[in-house]
């Protein structure tokens, strides 16, 4: 079995990736009904060769796809070709976990500027002075 490589440094082996072959839902007529094409993609986070760093973050992450558990589910139904569908959840899978190892910066907060402000009073004070000349006047 050949490893999965993720990134340069990373890789997990085939045999950590569960797979299920599923009938897909929708529309397909007789083929859907007869042929298991929708690939299903089960990955164990905690019992995977992936670095501590990958498993905590991947755990940490709030995704429809991560159980409570700890396990990724991934279900792929796009193609009609159980192939197609197979490597279509492998690169989400993939893009998931590459997901996590992008440390974002620290936002740093901003204010607006004093010209800012002033211009935005401005631009309020002239709309409110359009729409008061809409209204009725008062007898």
């Amino acid at each position: 079995m050949t490893p999965i490589k993720i990134s340069q440094r990373v890789s997990i082996s085939e045999q950590e990736i569960e797979w299920q072959f599923v009938r897909s839902s929708g529309a397909g007529g007789q083929n859907v009904n007869k042929v298991a094409t929708a690939a299903q993609l089960i990955f164990d986070i905690q019992a995977s060769s992936l670095p501590d760093f990958y498993k905590q973050r991947l755990l940490a992450k709030r995704d429809h796809r991560i159980t409570p558990s700890g396990k990724i589910i991934i279900k792929s139904q796009s193609t009609r070709s159980q192939l197609q569908n197979r490597e279509l959840a492998l690169e989400q899978l993939i893009e998931l976990i590459l997901s996590v190892s992008k440390v974002e910066k620290k936002r740093i907060p901003t204010k607006p500027s004093k010209a800012s402000q002033k211009r935005r009073v401005e631009k309020k004070k002239q709309r409110a002075g359009v729409k008061s000349m809409r209204q009725k006047p008062l007898v």
